[in-house]
């Protein structure tokens, strides 16, 4: 009577801290029989001898932080194609009017330079002198088709026709206009001239292709 007056409020002192202890430990109960034989089982033992264990309950360890996502590098800077692209401008082509009013094509602006007798531009007075003349050097820079050191006949001057610059789209139509030309004389030309006919209409076609899209 008095040893149960002593464990019952032990026991009861006990049983919080028990309860206390279940979430995480787990309570072992080492039996021993009377013959001497020894078992852990988790229920108190029915009779002979006990040994309480409380063992500490195996945790799963904290997850693991997730590993930061590395980096992404910077995506490289677009590379500019850098692109030179050489235009020709096109060949200009100029009409010119002679004294007579007649009107001709060029491809510089100095036209047909020509030397004529002063006489029949009207700047010869007097009595010529006999002798050789030569016409005066070409400007420096400007081609005017005439060849320094020439002898002409005296009283002859230089003839130089007013030349003006042809807007391209008329600079086209012209060649087309030439080109159309040279294909109706081919057919009734000599076997000669077809040769240097064919020449200038490749010559047209290829200024053609590059001045006027091929048209």
């Amino acid at each position: 009577m008095c040893l149960l007056a002593v464990l019952v409020p032990l026991l009861l002192l006990a049983a919080p801290q028990a309860r206390a202890a279940d979430a995480d430990s787990v309570r072992i109960y080492r039996c021993t029989s009377s013959s001497g034989a020894v078992a852990l089982q988790n229920t108190p033992c029915d009779n002979g001898r006990q040994q309480v264990l409380d063992m500490q309950r195996p945790k799963d360890p904290p997850p693991r932080a997730a590993a930061p996502e590395p980096a992404r590098p910077a995506p490289a800077p677009a590379v500019r194609e850098i692109r030179i692209v050489g235009v020709q401008p096109p060949q200009p082509m100029y009409e010119c009017v002679s004294a007579d009013g007649d009107r001709y094509t060029s491809d510089t602006d100095e036209g047909n330079p020509r030397w004529v007798p002063a006489w029949v531009q009207g700047h010869v007075v007097g009595r010529p002198r006999p002798g050789p003349a030569y016409p005066p050097p070409a400007r420096p820079g400007r081609p005017d088709g005439l060849v320094s050191g020439v002898i002409v006949p005296y009283g002859s001057v230089l003839v130089r026709d007013a030349c003006h610059a042809l807007p391209q789209r008329e600079v086209c139509a012209r060649l087309s206009d030439r080109r159309w030309e040279l294909i109706r004389r081919y057919n009734s030309a000599l076997q000669s001239e077809r040769e240097q006919l064919v020449r200038e209409q490749r010559g047209i076609e290829a200024r053609m292709e590059q001045d006027c899209g091929g048209t």
